[in-house]
């Protein structure tokens, strides 16, 4: 259903929309529609310019020429409050929340009091509960954002959009957090919200999802608009070929190898949370040269954690970490870093970069002391910048130059920076959380291709991922977590969706996958 009254102007319309930053041009002259009460679904890879235009349409970005119209209207947008104002609500990649306030306090922060200068925080918390209820999204209003997992506090950003009254929500890669489960769940929420008028832009890079759910597709390449089809007349590999201009080549499969000796165990770990409260409840698993372990389960069941204690960035309170035979048990990152270890996190911005530095140097963290990027405690330019310059080509990195600040780049460059830095360290255990969160298909492949490649090469691997079909495809073993245990270790050859799904949820008592263990 593509809106309801078709002698209606469109919910929102974008004309020939430009915006330049410095030499990179992001947007030429796009021309975007957005019906009344549609799914509309904005495909493109990394940088081509899909976030820019919906920013703009979100007042963050003023563009260099071009106009916006709301239902018919030309506005101007200088704020996010000014598109709010207009029933424009957004969520982005990366969550726009204060961390050490609850969920309730986010929701309602910048909002006006029936009751001013004094906040009836009784009324707000009633409404935002009900809110929260009727679209499905559960929540705990009191909890600090900060102690929330990151598919929760996605949640707490579409609850506040719709909160404060977004009739257009604009959604940027809204599943990558959330597991096969979640998806469904969330699916159905989405479809509710166009029965109920609301219109939807959906920035993602699942093509299963753009034509299971939504109306219409708009496909950006190189910052212009390349087609725009209806979703239910255009297959995934047209849409594929949209994007990147190709035919993508298959994706590589697991040689058969015989592993190694371990250069990853982990026995009896136990950790807290940020709340204090149990996470990990001894945790056992091994990772061996030349093999891939996937960590399957529902978000918030103590992967973060788990990685956290693995990568240096949080102490167990009991068990032992040893990479490559050196306990590593509490260790500094450093520390864990010279043992062999490579750490590409689920926060990108937050602990795989510097974003405020240069692409160049961001490439040589953790390094940057060493020989060839210092000589004498004196940092080499020109080694840093050759070393730039080699990974900007080999990771086809997006950027305008080697010295370009890391947060000016997209989503998808950013975590190319990371596996450009990690992967080139030759580590001999690479922790993947989340590695392909926010890549585009073009970009998620090549993601594979290295994982495997690192397999191939005697690496162990043990990815931490919450989407299935990466688990599987990826993983020569399965270990599932649930509630902060690994309930079992299944065969990648033998494993099924459905197996995997049932532990996930804490339903499955075959005692043969806990064995194991």
């Amino acid at each position: 259903m593509v809106g309801k009254c078709s002698s209606a102007p469109p919910r929102v319309t974008l004309e020939d929309i430009t915006k330049h930053f410095g030499p990179v041009v992001a947007n030429d002259g796009v021309d975007f529609t957005l019906a009344d009460a549609e799914i509309h679904a904005l495909l493109g890879e990394n940088g081509a310019g899909k976030t820019t235009l919906m920013n703009i349409l979100y007042g963050l970005y003023r563009p260099d020429s071009g106009a916006i119209r709301v239902e018919g209207e030309i506005v101007q947008f200088d704020s996010p409050r000014e598109a709010i104002a207009h029933g424009i609500g957004m969520v982005h990649q990366h969550f726009m929340l204060v961390p050490a306030l609850t969920v309730l306090e986010n929701v309602i922060l910048g909002m006006r009091s029936k009751h001013e200068p004094l906040l009836d925080f009784g009324d707000f918390r009633r409404r935002v509960m009900d809110t929260a209820r009727s679209y499905n999204l559960a929540v705990d209003v009191d909890a600090r954002v900060s102690q929330l997992p990151v598919g929760v506090q996605q949640r707490v950003e579409i609850l506040k959009a719709l909160f404060r009254g977004a009739r257009t929500l604009i959604l940027d890669e809204p599943t990558a957090v959330l597991t096969p489960q979640e998806v469904d769940q969330f699916f159905d929420v989405l479809k509710g919200l166009r029965e109920a008028g609301y219109s939807i832009v959906l920035i993602t890079h699942k093509l299963h999802e753009v034509t299971a759910l939504c109306d219409r597709v708009t496909v950006l390449r190189g910052g212009r608009v390349v087609g725009v089809e209806r979703a239910d007349n255009v297959t995934r590999e047209q849409l594929a070929r949209m994007m990147v201009g190709r035919d993508l080549p298959r994706s590589g499969e697991r040689q058969e190898i015989t592993p190694g000796a371990p250069v990853l165990e982990i026995e009896g770990i136990e950790c807290l949370n940020a709340r204090r409260l149990a996470a990990l409840r001894g945790i056992s698993l091994a990772v061996r040269r030349g093999e891939i372990v996937g960590i399957a389960g529902v978000d918030g069941n103590g992967q973060s954690e788990l990685a956290e204690v693995i990568a240096g960035l949080r102490a167990p309170t009991a068990g032992q970490v040893r990479i490559n035979g050196r306990d590593c048990t509490g260790a500094t990152p450093r520390r864990c870093f010279d043992a062999g270890l490579g750490h590409i996190p689920q926060d990108r911005l937050g602990t795989g970069l510097v974003p405020e530095l240069s692409v160049a140097d961001n490439l040589v963290l953790q390094t940057h002391a060493d020989s060839p990027f210092a000589q004498w405690g004196t940092l080499d330019r020109d080694a840093i910048a050759e070393n730039a310059e080699r990974q900007l080509e080999a990771f086809s990195i997006r950027a305008g130059s080697r010295d370009t600040a890391t947060n000016t780049l997209s989503g998808g460059n950013q975590q190319k920076v990371i596996l450009a830095r990690e992967f080139s360290r030759h580590p001999d255990i690479m922790l993947a959380v989340q590695p392909t969160r926010g890549l585009d298909i073009a970009a998620a492949q090549f993601v594979h291709e290295r994982l495997l490649a690192a397999r191939a090469g005697n690496t162990g691997v043990l990815l931490i991922s919450t989407e299935l079909d990466e688990i599987m495809a990826l993983s020569d073993r399965i270990a599932v977590i649930f509630e902060g245990r690994i309930v079992g270790v299944l065969d990648s050859a033998t494993a099924s969706r459905e197996r995997v799904g049932l532990m996930m949820a804490g339903q499955d008592d075959d005692a043969t996958a806990r064995a194991a263990i």
